[in-house]
């Protein structure tokens, strides 16, 4: 697996202002002068990692069906275990998207009506059309585009910990959101919100009889959500939106660790069919990089 990311660029913000671009093949660094136009790069300290080799195959993995898929809201073991502790994987950490795809709408705002990829409904194009910054400022709407469907795909730092025994809570830098993933009994429905509500289920593949490695992934379905943006640039989705996510981890021979987020997005009003991408992160041991940045309806 070694070989999957030995090509791996990255690229930092905060090393920005000295204008290098950092190639690491194989633990190889070139520094060279690079500047790209000025209207393609955002004047703030953002960063993301761009993985150029391996992230066709992480995806490929993250969709192979569950050999043996038990429910474990309440635990397996009896219904007496905790999701903590019933947990056959770890995602706590912080993390930082891999921007290796679909660079032109994640990393800046593209143009009004470029809503390429994405399969609108007549509707849902009419809506993009229709997009205007000013306007989404002025009713206090900066943050539609950091609603759970759309922050994902974001240059976000996310931060993974467990809020109690039950409750995953994802924190991220990118618009200063929280989402909580609550396993068993779902919350009271509230007030409608970007993070919306989200339900989580450990699905696990192994393990189980005569020290067999137990692995396995976290499947979580998202739903009471705001209407918002699946695009800055104002691709819209809707408050029947649902957003449906599978969370695997993969660990590499030199302790790297790689999340992949395989994600679906159903909208009746919006869409036409389901839109569905899978979402790369790596975890960082140097959390120094965190860089809280409110919402912004404009980049």
């Amino acid at each position: 697996m070694g070989r999957i990311f030995s090509s791996v660029i990255a690229w930092d913000r905060y090393a920005a202002r000295c204008a290098n671009f950092v190639l690491d093949v194989t633990r190889i660094a070139v520094l060279g002068a690079r500047s790209a136009p000025k209207r393609h790069w955002r004047p703030a300290k953002r960063s993301a990692v761009m993985s150029m080799g391996g992230v066709a195959w992480l995806a490929f993995v993250a969709s192979l069906p569950a050999i043996d898929v038990a429910a474990q809201t309440r635990g397996a073991r009896g219904g007496t275990a905790s999701a903590r502790a019933d947990a056959p994987i770890d995602l706590t950490g912080q993390w930082v998207a891999i921007i290796s795809e679909d660079w032109r709408w994640r990393m800046i705002t593209p143009p009004k009506g470029d809503i390429v990829s994405i399969p609108l409904s007549l509707q849902g194009q009419q809506s993009a059309e229709a997009w205007d910054p000013a306007r989404d400022e002025a009713a206090g709407e900066q943050c539609k585009a950091y609603g759970a469907p759309g922050l994902m795909r974001g240059p976000i730092r996310m931060r993974i910990s467990w809020q109690d025994d039950n409750t995953l809570k994802l924190e991220t830098d990118y618009g200063i959101q929280t989402r909580l993933l609550r396993f068993g009994a779902a919350a009271p429905p509230g007030p409608r919100s970007w993070q919306g509500a989200t339900s989580a289920q450990w699905i696990v593949r192994g393990g189980g009889g005569r020290g067999a490695p137990r692995y396995g992934s976290l499947k979580t379905i998202t739903s009471n959500l705001r209407p918002g943006y699946l695009r800055k640039n104002g691709v819209p989705y809707s408050e029947r939106a649902l957003f449906t996510e599978h969370w695997d981890v993969h660990s590499l021979p030199n302790g790297d660790k790689y999340l992949v987020n395989t994600n679906v997005v159903e909208d009746p009003v919006y869409l036409q069919a389901p839109f569905q991408t899978a979402i790369h992160y790596k975890l960082e041991r140097d959390s120094s990089k965190w860089d809280p940045t409110p919402c912004d309806a404009r980049f």
